[in-house]
């Protein structure tokens, strides 16, 4: 450890939690590719050697090459769920030495996990994390404690919800929302003492240039449902607005705007966002399906989706099954507006493209690795050739 943390150049370095998930993996190559800064990044492991093959993997699935940019990020066998972060105090106080700037992108994402669980993940580990950040601020200065929330916080709101709103009496329909507002609660009654700032992503989906994505989660389940003929009919509205944005437009932009303490961005399609129509026309051209009848969400859920499970069999009927979590986003009411963001990523050439630019890439992609059953790394899926293919 001591070793591993003389490799920074004092303080001026970035501790990025989550750098071995999906949106993590694409903010850490952004640190190292557009940056000199040395990223630090805590991974669950049993031993510090543990943790650098770990990272070494992250490396490579990247670029190609486990020794990529290795002398610039570090390691550290930590966990958020653990006191302390699971560092030693020597640790503890080196790291906090190190850093300048916290950027907290590790989270539960599944929306299954019971309360106390999702909680102990998305609500403790923030309390950590802000706690370290409190002590590195002692130490000599935090720059920035960028949060990683979700545009979601909105629960069940209805019409526009704004950058400035937060708490409006929303219920959540599961414990993913839940648990994330929550933390971003936490987060924000640490603004008048710590230098925060937060980021609200909604639908993650793939690179919008590659397809490329290793988390098939969310609007992936029922669109594979859907591919495999599944879907007859589809609980939702065709004007229900579905908000989607590709992991290249949230890691660029997080990138682009951290560091600005006091701001709420809200990384979502905002205007540009599809419709459930828009989706189920994108789909049912690219898989050659039959447009399935939208139905009225209770008439679907009450009749006709037990009736398809009790007909399907095997895959179908499991991709049925898996995708009923997602029903309530096929109903959804609110716009996530993003007017600050859109202003503030403008001097930075960054824009948020439509799906429709994209849709066919992240299902091409979804094709080749089986829906994630054959994992294409990160550098494969940027092969010249493998992207050209893709396009």
């Amino acid at each position: 450890m001591r070793e591993v943390l003389s490799h920074g150049q004092g303080r001026g370095g970035v501790l990025l939690t989550g750098a071995t998930g999906f949106l993590g993996m694409e903010l850490l190559a952004r640190y190292l590719e557009r940056s000199d800064r040395t990223v630090y990044t805590l991974v669950r492991a049993e031993s510090d050697e543990a943790a650098g093959a770990r990272l070494h993997a992250v490396l490579d699935d990247l670029f190609g090459d486990a020794q990529a940019h290795a002398r610039r990020v570090v390691a550290l066998r930590g966990d958020l769920c653990q006191p302390g972060l699971g560092l030693t105090a020597a640790s503890r106080e080196r790291l906090a030495d190190a850093v300048s700037d916290v950027v907290h992108c590790a989270a539960s994402i599944s929306f299954e996990l019971p309360l106390r669980e999702a909680r102990d993940i998305n609500v403790e580990g923030t309390r950590r994390l802000l706690e370290f950040a409190a002590f590195a601020q002692c130490r000599g200065g935090l720059r920035s404690f960028s949060h990683v929330s979700t545009a979601y916080v909105a629960g069940d709101w209805r019409g526009p919800f704004g950058e400035d709103d937060f708490a409006g009496g929303q219920r959540f329909r599961n414990t993913y929302e839940q648990s994330k507002y929550e933390s971003e609660l936490l987060v924000r009654r640490h603004a008048t003492a710590l230098p925060v700032q937060i980021f609200r992503p909604s639908i993650v989906v793939g690179h919008s240039l590659t397809g490329y994505t290793n988390a098939f989660n969310v609007i992936y389940s029922p669109l594979r449902a859907f591919a495999r003929g599944a879907y007859a009919a589809i609980p939702g509205r065709p004007d229900a607005p579905v908000d989607i944005v590709p992991v290249d437009y949230v890691a660029d932009a997080i990138f682009g705007l951290a560091g600005r303490p006091g701001t709420v961005h809200h990384l979502t399609a905002g205007e540009r966002a599809a419709t459930l129509g828009e989706v189920v026309r994108l789909a049912t051209t690219y898989f050659e399906r039959p447009r399935p009848r939208m139905l009225s969400p209770a008439l679907y859920r009450r009749v006709v989706h037990p009736l398809l499970v009790r007909r399907a069999g095997g895959s179908r009927r499991r991709a049925l099954q898996r995708s009923e979590i997602f029903f309530p986003y096929f109903d959804a009411h609110v716009r996530y507006e993003n007017a600050r963001t859109r202003a503030a990523l403008r001097p930075l050439g960054i824009e948020v493209p439509p799906i429709g630019d994209y849709f066919h890439r992240l299902m091409a992609f979804a094709d080749r690795s089986d829906w994630g059953r054959r994992p294409v790394a990160r550098a494969e899926a940027f092969d010249t050739r493998y992207a050209l293919a893709a396009a």
